[in-house]
């Protein structure tokens, strides 16, 4: 496969063209155009996100579950899972992941950042990406004086939490001898309080809502509906894409740069089909090499979570909600008003906290939620009951993206090599004896069932496992595959300037560049990365650092509360 450009012909033409709509493209589109001095054009392969089953928070089931909004990813066999196959979804719709996650927005803790720019991210460290997350949101309910933002287009806001169940959770965490936090994107993120929604006016706010949208009204921002098969070069300078309409192959040419924000899933997979990957994986593929770069597609991140789910004594749980007249109620209330029920992700208390004495910030995340279901919908046969999600925020396992074949068309090879490394065990095992502990406190007496699942008799270290094994979902937070460090490091594959080494004029903004995982849920990251990535475009100078003190616990050393 040649890299020349002699035959190419151009059908359209900008400064910047970034690939992918998503959580970081929508971003880059709006703040790249904002000026109006650049023309700037983004590539997206799925359609509108009009419809209630998008926008009606309450339905974020549906979308991760439709071939129309989601690119249908799912893992080779999970040798530690037993070998079971686990979905990995990815927007394939106008605002990306943004369109179809779960709405809920975690900034990460202070550390993570700190962490970055340690392992080679030079200036991704707190103090310099806190304005930019600040910068991103208009906060509804946070913590004032903690450095959240005011006038920025991401709203940010927290559910009504009516249900007592969402008051029981953050007080049984209190009652267990951990702190309380009043804003966990604030400065102190350890402790059990309100979770935070990306929900504005009763709708999802997607970034496709909160950026693309509005910069869209302007003339030097275009959108193009195509499948990106790889970027083009002239040399070692990347000067455009080539995409697909139908059955014509055709080629975008960029001025400036390409921006890529296709996923930690696409964007690993575009690299390598652009000759940018690991040598040999490439030349097995019959992709002649460009840049040898062998972190493209390795360092693959995620989070898994398991459900602890209660029976609830009290008739209160959204299990009354589930059958079809409350559905169609809930939906009309929501089409009309844009309140009620459908107007919430319904996960609206969180916990961060501490696994052990001797870890100095939280490696543990807990989403709360007053019925027992699955993600897909399907609730347990129990009726009313609550869950906790829980699980580790920092697995040390790593997995891989792979060219399944050198055809565009083809999906990748994902393996994320899920519990591989020996303590995951261990820390998911404590998830659930702790998740245990505090639905024994006395603060859900009135409430408090018989265990659903894992179930009273699943108690012993094997048990445990194997419930493990059989029942540990993904959280749906993929990353690191393009991982960002210093140009000298053979397997970072851009610099803390995001751009990729070996190549010109080819950049990476989305949460393929995170080194480590960060605390959380990652739309907040994701949209954080790309407002800093859009100034290092712009040639601009970054916001000036954040003096600000994350909240560390003084008892750290010593106790995990």
């Amino acid at each position: 496969m040649s890299h020349g450009v002699e035959q190419l012909e151009f059908v359209q033409e900008a400064d910047y063209v970034i690939i992918g709509s998503g959580s970081a493209g929508s971003v880059a589109a709006a703040r790249l155009s904002e000026d109006g001095k650049h023309k700037v054009m983004v590539l997206e392969y799925g359609g509108t996100d009009f419809g209630p089953l998008i926008q009606m928070p309450a339905a974020l089931s549906y979308p991760m579950n439709m071939s129309r909004y989601d690119w249908g990813f799912g893992t080779e066999p999970e040798p530690n899972l037993n070998n079971r196959q686990l979905a990995t979804p990815r927007g394939k719709v106008i605002g990306g992941s943004s369109s179809i996650n779960g709405m809920v927005y975690v900034r990460g803790h202070a550390k993570d950042f700190d962490h970055w720019d340690e392992s080679g991210a030079k200036g991704w460290s707190y103090a310099d990406v806190q304005p930019y997350f600040q910068r991103a949101e208009t906060s509804h309910g946070g913590a004032t004086g903690e450095g959240r933002g005011t006038d920025g287009p991401l709203h940010v806001g927290r559910g009504p939490r009516d249900n007592p169940l969402f008051h029981a959770f953050v007080e049984a965490g209190r009652q267990a001898g951990f702190e309380v936090t009043d804003d966990y994107n604030g400065l102190k993120q350890e402790g059990f309080g309100a979770m935070e929604q990306t929900v504005w006016k009763g709708r999802r706010w997607s970034a496709a809502n909160a950026y693309l949208k509005p910069a869209l009204r302007r003339e030097n921002l275009k959108m193009m509906n195509c499948f990106v098969r790889r970027v083009l070069f002239d040399g070692k300078r990347a000067i455009g894409v080539e995409v697909q309409r139908g059955d014509r192959i055709e080629r975008v040419h960029a001025r400036k740069e390409v921006v890529m924000a296709a996923s930690s899933i696409n964007t690993p997979k575009l690299l390598m089909l652009s000759g940018i990957g690991p040598a040999a994986h490439l030349r097995e593929k019959g992709i002649d090499v460009l840049a040898d770069r062998p972190g493209v597609g390795g360092n693959l991140q995620d989070h898994l979570e398991l459900y602890i789910q209660q029976a609830c004594t009290q008739p209160i749980t959204l299990y009354s909600k589930l059958n079809l007249f409350p559905k169609a109620l809930i939906g009309a209330q929501w089409l009309f008003f844009k309140t009620g029920p459908g107007a919430s992700n319904q996960f609206e208390s969180a916990a961060f906290v501490r696994s052990k004495p001797g870890v100095d910030y939280p490696d543990i995340q807990y989403h709360f939620l007053p019925v027992a279901i699955r993600y897909d919908g399907t609730a347990p046969a129990e009726g009313h009951g609550f869950q906790a999600h829980v699980g580790p925020m920092r697995s040390k396992s790593r997995g891989t993206v792979r060219l399944a074949s050198a055809d565009p068309l083809a999906s990748p090879s994902i393996r994320f090599n899920y519990m591989s490394h020996e303590d995951d065990f261990a820390e998911f095992r404590h998830c659930i004896r702790l998740t245990r502990e505090i639905f024994q406190q006395a603060a859900f007496d009135p409430f408090r069932g018989k265990e659903i699942s894992p179930g009273v008799d699943v108690q012993s270290d094997d048990q445990l496992d194997e419930h493990i094994r059989n029942h540990v979902e993904s959280a749906y937070h993929p990353c690191g595959t393009a991982k960002m460090g210093a140009v000298d490091d053979p397997y970072a594959v851009v610099d803390p300037q995001c751009r990729v080494i070996g190549v010109e004029g080819l950049r990476v903004i989305d949460t393929s560049i995170f080194p480590r995982i960060t605390n959380g849920n990652l739309n907040g990251p994701a949209i954080m990365s790309a407002e800093k990535a859009s100034d290092h475009i712009l040639g601009r100078d970054p916001l000036p650092r954040s003096n600000l003190e994350p909240w560390i616990n003084p008892r750290w050393k010593e106790s995990d509360r």
